[in-house]
Parts: C-alpha cells; structure tokens; sequence
C-alpha cells in the first residue's frame, strides 16, 4: 500500500515536473522574435491539453464551483496542469529575459541559426499531424506559409507606447504565441513595443508588466475557445495551415542579415535598420552548428514529451 502510494506519488510529480520543463522551453521560445511557444508545445505533446486548459475558462466555471466546490473549479480548468506550464514560462521570462537580450545584441546570429534549425526540424513533425494530404491541404499550408513570410517581412513600427498600446499588444502577442510559428515577441517587434517590453521584464517595472500580462490573459481566454472549436471541426486543415506557418516563418529567423533601410535614429544616436537576408558570412560554420543543435533538441524534446505523456 505504502509503496504504490509512493509510486504513484513519483509518478505524478515526475509528470508534473515535465511540463513544468516544457513551460521554461515555451518560455525561452516565446522571449524571441521569430519563435513561438506554441511550437514547442505542440512538438512535445502539450499542444491539445493546453488549448483545453485555456478555453475550460468561460461563465460555466460558476456553475461548476456552485455545485461541486473548489475541486471540481480546478479539475475543470486542469488547474495542476497550468498552474506547473505557468511556472515554468514565468521561471524562464523572468530569469532568461537578460542573458536573451544578451545574446540578441552580441551573438544574434548564432541564436537565430539555433531557432532556424529548431523550426526547421519541427515542420515535418507538425505536418505528420494531418492524416490524410490532399489538393485543399496542401492550399492551405502554401497560404500559412505565405501569410509568415509576408508578416516576417514587414517593418516593426516605431511608437511611443501607452499602457493602453501595450495592453492591445499583449493581446495580439498572446494568440500568436499559442500559433506555431507566429512569434508573440516577433508580433510585440513588429508593433513596436519588444524593447520596452524586454527592459520593463529586466527592470521589473511592474506596471508595464502587469499591462501586458492583462492584455496577454485577455488575448488568450479570447482567442483559444476558437482555435479548440477550430481544431475539433478541422484538425488536418488547421494542421496543415500551422504546418505552413512555421515553413514561412524561417525568412524571420534565418540567420545572416544585411541592412536595407534606416528606419529609425534614436536621441542617443542609436539606429535602427530595416533587415533582408543576406549570403551567409563571417562565422558561418559556427552558425551550421547551432542549427544542427537545434535541429537535435527538437528530437529531443519530442521523445522526452513522448515518455512523460507515456
């Protein structure tokens, strides 16, 4: 009896902790531009529960605590399950936010040849999600693809950012970071508002945090009930076109980077350049290499979302 319980106690807190490593990598993912959380929780397994959990969040949840209580409110919303994913993403934005912002000013290239070989290795992954490929199908993931690349390409606003702005931009970021391959913090680049963001999460300026939080949380209750309804009518066509997300979302994170228009000076001189893609140069072999890593973690965590599910 004492060992069955023990066991069975391992095995939940083992399965726990899992997702709560799963919600650091959504994390990381989610704190650079190019990259979706969404991504890596549909590549180790989490994709289905987590647009549940998020869509259980509806005026039902009174119902359910006025006639079974607290426990029947947190089994309806999963709470466990949330509650581990939320710790492990804040964990990451939180104690990573400085050594990505790091990485995004001295060694970008580097980074995004590790999210290109990421993504790259995630599509065919994805792809194996629609049963059955036909002319509607293969439509659909073209258009994805061309819907990322054409919002990849675009200039990032340049903005003096109000808490209203911000929480709109929270809003937007938040159902693009649960679409593989559409970048919540490429979404807060383009808009204008990922470098306050980035310096208020380093700064803990609570204000600009909690606006954004609110607009995220807002965004997300919204957005996922219709993406669930989505995926439940239309699992291959949803499939496919998220398949083709993430295709058109490598021009984002391909790694060489030329400037093509001046945008923006800043008051302390500061520039800021509109970039194309470029021939790779410099370092390039070091760059292959951060690829081919990202490309195996993939597989990694794929296998790894496989045995805790199991």
């Amino acid at each position: 009896m004492v060992c069955s319980l023990l066991s069975g106690t391992g095995s939940w807190m083992m399965r726990h902790l899992g997702i709560f490593l799963r919600g650091m990598a959504m994390g990381a993912a989610d704190l650079v531009p190019g990259v979706s959380g969404g991504t890596i929780a549909l590549i180790t397994g989490i994709y289905d529960d987590l647009l549940q959990a998020i869509a259980s969040f509806s005026p039902g949840l009174l119902k359910t605590f006025k006639s079974e209580g607290i426990p029947g409110l947190w089994k309806a919303i999963n709470g466990t399950f949330l509650v581990a994913l939320a710790a492990g993403i804040g964990t990451s934005i939180v104690g990573l936010s400085g050594t990505l912002h790091h990485l995004l000013e001295f060694h970008k290239a580097a980074l995004f040849a590790f999210f290109f070989g990421l993504v790259a290795a995630s599509i065919p992954m994805v792809a194996r999600e629609v049963q059955r490929w036909k002319v509607a199908t293969g439509v659909l993931f073209l258009v994805g693809a061309a819907i990322t690349f054409g919002v990849g390409s675009l200039p990032p606003l340049q903005v003096t950012p109000s808490l209203f702005y911000l929480f709109f931009c929270g809003a937007l970021a938040a159902c693009a970071m649960i679409l593989p391959g559409i970048s919540g913090s490429f979404i807060l680049l383009l808009l204008g508002v990922y470098s306050p963001v980035i310096s208020a999460l380093k700064g803990l300026d609570l204000v600009v945090i909690a606006t954004v939080g609110a607009g995220a949380v807002s965004g997300l209750l919204g957005f996922s009930r219709g993406l669930k309804s989505l995926l439940h009518r239309a699992r291959n066509s949803v499939m496919a076109t998220l398949s083709g997300f993430l295709l058109g979302s490598l021009q984002a994170l391909w790694p060489w980077k030329e400037n093509a228009l001046l945008l923006y000076t800043h008051s302390d001189g500061r520039e800021t350049w509109l970039q194309s893609n470029a021939w790779p140069t410099g370092d390039w072999h070091s760059c292959i290499l951060f690829a081919a890593v990202g490309a195996v973690l993939v597989g990694g965590l794929q296998w790894a979302g496989k045995r805790l599910k199991s």
